[in-house]
């Protein structure tokens, strides 16, 4: 029964460390810097915030008066906003998705 199990966990090892297995493994988390510029709130159209999972105070997505990107902004939403997201996953989910990655 030993050499049994330990075929049966060489047979995984061996798998584990080979190319085929790499297709299975999940990438890593695209996420955005947690120092980047925040951006002049007299400039925004509102001024929400929201703690992200990562437990960071990040701006909600907000038009700019002027209609320039804000310092800070990660993205543009497909509504017109700019989101200062810290992490791709989720970012303008309520706001029409990304339009482009900024």
């Amino acid at each position: 029964m030993k050499t049994r199990i330990a075929s049966i966990l060489a047979a995984l090892l061996c798998f584990a460390a080979s190319p085929v297995f790499a297709q299975y493994q999940s990438p890593a988390p695209a996420s955005i810097p947690a120092k980047q510029a925040e951006p002049d709130e007299s400039k925004l159209t509102t001024h929400n915030h929201y703690t992200n999972k990562a437990g960071q105070n990040v701006h909600s997505p907000a038009k700019t008066v002027d209609g320039k990107v804000p310092p800070g902004a990660t993205a543009k939403c497909g509504d017109g906003t700019y989101s200062f997201s810290r992490n791709h996953r989720g970012t303008c989910s309520h706001h029409g998705g990304v339009s482009s990655w900024l």
